[in-house]
């Protein structure tokens, strides 16, 4: 058995992957497993650290705007497809896969493609609520469409491919409960505790807003516990509270990166975040009540309509960046930590959202396409 994935551009297209590519191997000791992605991508870096062997093709991104650069941009991106998928081609009779997979990204594009030409069985998945423009072309060629809720299958124009699967979340979030999680953190004074990160690149306004959102929670006497990564704000933001003259004390902790993230999440009793596709997931798995900031700056503006499907069903609150600041984000927080029961009830909607079990979804649909 041998199946291509292609992937990449964001952490959220390129971890479901790696985690299907795992579950397969994991149970065909005959499977061999190749993966595909753009030569400039995080791919590039992700998937050998996985231990995974990665072939590029050359593509470029669509902007999404009117400007004489955006236009010249997108002109460059149209030519340089043949060669695109002649490199697809070459690698897919180079490989021979008996399946190719597409979790996003644009280099998923001429792989799905040029495999749904050859004959090569083809699914793609999206993890965001709307999908994406790589998708919305594919899903006119692939034999199925993997989508993360059943409010996506409007979106497609061949609703008889579309399977909602959601999305693979890594196994370890399911490793602990809330209070086994508190325990092992130290945190079992019976105080709430907050998860807050805006990923691994940071966010410069969400750095002020959190600086904000720390300054009030410690004048309050920090009702709550709070953990916070900061990413590559870490510097700025730990400075700036500095130049504040605020002492942390023992209930507030700001680390560069959360790297036992499962954990800390199975322990929170609110998280504060952005939208991507994979924390949405995520949140969903574990039905963790949730403040959403979705990214203002991502294509598509993909986050705020990730967010907005959790809103919509009663699963999370949703600020918008330019709309809000530290203090409103801060009363918030407060708010509903203290409403324990309107918390129980986004859980409760979270879980109805939720596919227990993505990957296991996701493999019965691709085994049946080999088969």
């Amino acid at each position: 058995m041998r199946i291509l994935f292609t992937c990449g551009g964001t952490a959220g297209h390129i971890n479901p992957a790696i985690a299907l590519a795992r579950m397969f191997q994991s149970r065909h000791q005959d499977c061999q497993v190749l993966f595909a992605g753009a030569d400039n991508g995080m791919e590039r870096t992700l998937v050998p650290h996985e231990g995974y062997e990665l072939r590029t093709v050359h593509v470029n991104t669509i902007h999404r705007a009117w400007k004489w650069k955006d236009i010249k941009h997108n002109v460059m991106t149209v030519l340089t497809l043949p060669h695109a998928r002649r490199q697809a081609k070459a690698i897919l009779r180079e490989f021979r896969p008996d399946l190719v997979v597409g979790t996003g990204g644009y280099a998923s594009y001429p792989v799905v493609k040029e495999a749904a030409r050859m004959g090569i069985p083809t699914a793609v998945h999206e993890s965001n609520a709307v999908p994406g423009l790589t998708t919305k072309l594919l899903s006119k060629v692939t034999d199925r469409v993997l989508v993360g809720f059943e409010d996506s299958r409007k979106y497609y124009p061949h609703p008889e491919r579309v399977v909602v699967t959601g999305t693979p979340v890594r196994r370890d979030f399911f490793d602990h409960t809330r209070r086994e999680a508190k325990a092992e953190l130290g945190v079992e004074d019976g105080c709430p505790l907050v998860l807050s990160y805006w990923g691994s690149l940071g966010a410069e306004q969400m750095g002020r807003y959190t600086a904000d959102f720390i300054q009030r929670e410690l004048s309050e006497g920090s009702p709550f516990r709070h953990i916070h990564g900061a990413g590559r704000n870490y510097q700025w933001l730990t400075g700036e509270l500095e130049r504040r003259g605020l002492d942390l004390g023992e209930r507030v902790e700001v680390r560069e990166y959360i790297y036992d993230m499962p954990l800390v999440m199975d322990a929170a009793d609110l998280v504060i975040c952005r939208a991507g596709a994979s924390t949405i997931s995520e949140l969903t798995a574990v039905a963790k009540p949730c403040i959403l900031i979705p990214s203002p700056n991502v294509t598509n503006n993909h986050q705020e309509k990730n967010a907005r499907v959790l809103e919509q069903h009663g699963a999370a609150v949703v600020l918008l960046e330019p709309e809000t600041d530290g203090g409103e984000l801060y009363q918030t927080a407060k708010e509903l930590l203290d409403h324990p029961e309107r918390r129980t009830a986004m859980s409760q909607a979270l879980s109805d959202l939720s596919v227990t079990d993505a990957a296991e979804e996701i493999y019965n649909v691709l085994i049946s396409l080999l088969r």
